[in-house]
């Protein structure tokens, strides 16, 4: 009897010490299990962390590359080459925020490239600065000398007779100075673009065109501001050089000639335009009505006896 009661305690109390041992391996896988768990949400935390300051680094270049834009544009100055970086910032945010697979260390290398960009154009910036404020100045400059110099007149024209040898020297000096202020106040073009328009009517922007989708040839490009210049109407002439440097011209279609130089000048077409002192765009759309030969092709400018601006364009 005393033998099974002892037996009996035994087995209880390995069950008990089983029991504890299962309970103390439980509790530890547990523990294990939770601690992987708070190391997931911390590594999960600090990856939302990254991805949002990447966010906002992307959100601050964006907000400064409309900065330069805007100081650009007002610069008179190409921003072609801002408006791209601009997609491509947005296009990048989209993908961090979208994307399932992110890599922060990519765009760290973005961010970086982005950052040297804009530093790159604050100093092409300054470039443009420093231009506007030298042409300012002599435009300035220009005015005073004129200003003086009909103020001279006026003074000389009622003096007597012996004074007529100063007045034909202030008149020469006038002339000259007319002639720099005339050169001074001509059209100004700035950012050309050249578009082939095909026989459907869709344009193309580029440098270098296809032959085939070439129908008629676009040429557009803005007038600077001048305060010299006078708001009329102002002819512009357009010459088109092939790539053996020949003038295209068709006196059906609207070519003929101007003076320019003391010379009779065939030019490929003209067109008056309201000059209205705000930037405004002009278009020249040529149909040639002829297959464009491959080369590179020039057009030059011309308004008021000055050559004022050209640009290239190539066809394959």
């Amino acid at each position: 009897m005393e033998n099974s009661e002892s037996n009996n305690s035994s087995v209880v109390k390995a069950g008990l010490i089983l029991a504890i041992a299962v309970a103390a391996v439980l509790g530890f896988l547990y523990f294990k299990e939770r601690q992987k768990v708070a190391e997931k949400v911390v590594e999960v935390g600090e990856v939302n962390r990254d991805l949002m300051l990447t966010n906002t680094k992307l959100d601050s270049i964006s907000t400064q590359l409309d900065a330069r834009i805007a100081e650009v544009t007002a610069l008179g100055g190409q921003v072609e080459e801002l408006e791209a970086l601009k997609s491509q910032l947005e296009k990048d945010k989209r993908n961090l925020i979208y994307s399932k697979n992110v890599s922060l260390k990519e765009y760290q290398d973005k961010i970086a490239n982005y950052e040297l960009a804009l530093t790159e154009k604050d100093g092409e910036i300054q470039q443009l600065k420093e231009a506007n404020m030298i042409l300012t100045s002599e435009n300035e400059v220009l005015l005073t000398e004129k200003t003086q110099l009909q103020e001279e007149k006026v003074t000389l024209e009622n003096t007597t007779a012996t004074l007529k040898d100063s007045v034909f020297a202030i008149n020469t000096k006038n002339a000259e100075l007319s002639e720099k202020v005339s050169l001074a106040a001509a059209l100004r073009p700035m950012n050309y673009s050249v578009s082939a328009i095909n026989s459907r009517g869709k344009e193309k922007d580029g440098e270098e065109f296809k032959a085939r989708k070439v129908d008629k040839i676009k040429v557009a490009f803005k007038l600077a501001e001048n305060p010299l210049t006078k708001k009329e109407n102002k002819t512009v002439y357009m010459r088109l050089l092939d790539p053996t440097g020949t003038v295209i011209s068709d006196m059906a279609t609207g070519s003929g000639t101007f003076k320019f130089g003391g010379k009779e000048t065939v030019y490929t077409a003209k067109q008056t335009v309201m000059f209205s002192n705000d930037g405004q765009t002009v278009d020249f759309i040529y149909d040639r009505g002829a297959d464009y030969e491959s080369g590179k092709y020039t057009v030059v400018l011309f308004s008021e006896g000055y050559r004022i601006g050209q640009t290239t364009f190539s066809v394959k």
